[in-house]
């Protein structure tokens, strides 16, 4: 049965340990990165071993299960409704979209989002991600039979994006890396092979001000894991304790033209095309503003994975 992971501060020092209710059972050893902490931590130790001392939630401040020093790798487009909202037929599409993410934009589960103030449309993305369990450093072929060998844990994931700059820019890493646009957790929810079937079943919601604005679940993934992993290891070297997140579903704050529109935008110039999107991105309320309250949980219908909730506040940084 899959366990629930925490990383944390307690007593100025950085700690991992089991999530009991609303307790934690610390574990011996200290681990500066994810990475670390799954070498050191495999399943069946986790089990057998004797926690240093167990503690209230409370008493301590949540920290990133993925540290800032593994790779953020993410997919785009790749749930069908998210797909046909962005006008793309997910029938007809035939590969997988790749970009990353800083490592700095990642940060603890439950820590503000901060809007830079250069940034007019904030938007939301809730993700699945997948934490790797070794290295790959040549092309490899996963498949459901030896998932496990490649996934050690899951996280929720939300890549927050500033579709101002993502979008016009067309810098999808500049629009998504803004420092705090990446929080990871609360859990690592470190699986067992017997819960690799579950990846298929999880349920994703969102919400923004207690308004539900994404619902979906990983049944409808265009590009499963086993399929993006084979693909990814064939283009760059993969760590372990690195992070995939695997798409996100519909509901986003940004408004796609229909197809139509988009044939007549190529046709325009450049700088008259960008008004007319960001003239009409203006006008939806959905984008994030400062004092909004985001919410975002993944878990299975029968219970047997939680990945907890992320609780984000959209603040406006302070002048440093």
């Amino acid at each position: 049965m899959a366990i629930n992971i925490i990383h944390c501060e307690f007593q100025h020092k950085a700690r991992w340990g089991v999530v009991e209710g609303t307790s934690i059972a610390l574990l011996p050893g200290e681990f500066s990165t994810t990475a670390e902490f799954i070498k050191a931590y495999p399943l069946d130790k986790i089990k057998s071993n004797r926690a240093e001392e167990t503690v209230p939630q409370g008493q301590v401040k949540l920290l990133s299960p993925v540290t800032s020093n593994q790779q953020f790798l993410c997919q785009g487009a790749n749930y069908r409704q998210h797909m046909i909202e962005s006008g793309v037929n997910p029938d007809q599409k035939s590969f997988n979209m790749f970009f990353t993410k800083a490592g700095s934009c990642i940060t603890s589960a439950n820590s503000a989002v901060e809007k830079p103030t250069r940034v007019k449309f904030l938007d939301y993305e809730v993700e699945l991600g997948l934490v790797l369990r070794q290295d790959i450093l040549k092309p490899v072929k996963v498949n459901s039979a030896n998932l496990h060998d490649y996934v050690a844990a899951l996280v929720i994931v939300n890549d927050y994006s500033a579709r101002d700059i993502q979008i016009p820019q067309m810098q999808f890493y500049k629009g998504k890396s803004f420092r705090t646009f990446g929080p990871v957790g609360p859990y690592l929810c470190m699986l067992e092979p017997s819960d690799m079937p579950l990846l298929r079943t999880l349920n994703l919601k969102l919400t923004v001000n207690g308004q539900l604005r994404q619902s979906d679940n990983t049944a409808n993934l265009v590009f499963g894991p086993e399929v993006t992993l084979t693909e990814w290891s064939g283009v760059h070297d993969l760590h372990c304790g690195d992070l995939i997140a695997t798409g996100t579903p519909a509901g986003c704050a940004l408004a796609v033209p229909s197809p139509a529109k988009q044939r007549i935008a190529a046709l325009i110039p450049e700088s008259l095309k960008w008004k007319v999107f960001m003239k009409v991105q203006a006008k939806r309320s959905q984008y994030l503003k400062e004092g909004d309250v985001v919410r975002a949980s993944i878990s299975s219908s029968c219970g047997r994975i939680d990945l907890g909730e992320q609780h984000n506040v959209i603040v406006t940084p302070t002048a440093h």
